[in-house]
């Protein structure tokens, strides 16, 4: 019974993922608020540490940086977001970490593609120890490799949970604390976006653009210089 559900963990993520958008856009639908943007507001406001938990498993450092500013706007607590967030990636690393450890030939089936990847994941573990379970979540498509990675390997599970645990509320504090502190500067930015949209939105992408550019280069640069 354990190997059939270790085996089909993939698929049951994925349901779960599923349900959690389904009871969302449910909830959304029946908010007791008219407009769409007051509807999300209205959900952020009830649902607002779910909505985070879920978020933070994903580790999207958008939902971090609304829940600063819901955080500035008294509409949530900042030091529970904090500890909200810190557990939701610390849940999605593990979640990770266990499929490596549990599902290999699920891995090396399914990752073919990602091959590279995981060898550099490799070489990083090798190199640099536990540190780099500390920084994966800031190293662009590596997140979601390296605890995989380290999930194949013999590495200890406790010794990368408490690791992860720590790493998690780090990446927690560091993103919701800056769009809690410069909350008005930002909310004042959003407002302008909203009502030239016409400028704010090329202006958008150029930056997302430049963005995944930087973390694109600086990703081939580190392979590159682990393979010479």
């Amino acid at each position: 019974m354990r190997e059939k559900i270790q085996n089909n963990s993939g698929k049951i993520l994925f349901v779960v993922v599923a349900l959690f958008i389904i009871f969302l856009g449910y909830n959304l639908y029946l908010a007791p608020v008219e407009g769409i943007e007051n509807k999300f507001v209205y959900l952020l406001k009830t649902y607002g540490y779910i909505i985070l938990f879920a978020w933070s498993i994903l580790e999207g450092e958008a939902g971090l940086i609304m829940a600063g500013l819901l955080s500035h706007v008294s509409h949530m607590n900042l030091y529970m977001a904090i500890f909200v967030a810190g557990l939701g990636g610390f849940t999605g690393d593990q979640i990770y970490f266990y499929i490596g450890r549990f599902n290999k030939a699920y891995v090396h089936k399914n990752f073919k593609e990602q091959r590279r990847k995981f060898a550099l994941a490799h070489l990083l573990l090798m190199r640099y120890g536990w540190p780099i379970i500390f920084v994966q979540r800031y190293m662009y498509g590596m997140r979601t490799i390296i605890p995989i990675s380290i999930g194949l390997t013999r590495y200890s599970a406790k010794t990368f949970a408490f690791i992860n645990l720590i790493s998690a509320w780090v990446w927690a504090a560091v993103t919701i604390l800056p769009a809690w502190y410069f909350g008005e500067e930002i909310l004042e930015v959003l407002h302008w976006a909203k009502e030239h949209w016409y400028f704010a939105a090329p202006f958008g992408l150029i930056i997302a653009g430049s963005i995944i550019f930087y973390f694109y280069k600086a990703t081939k640069k580190k392979e590159k210089s682990l393979e010479s």
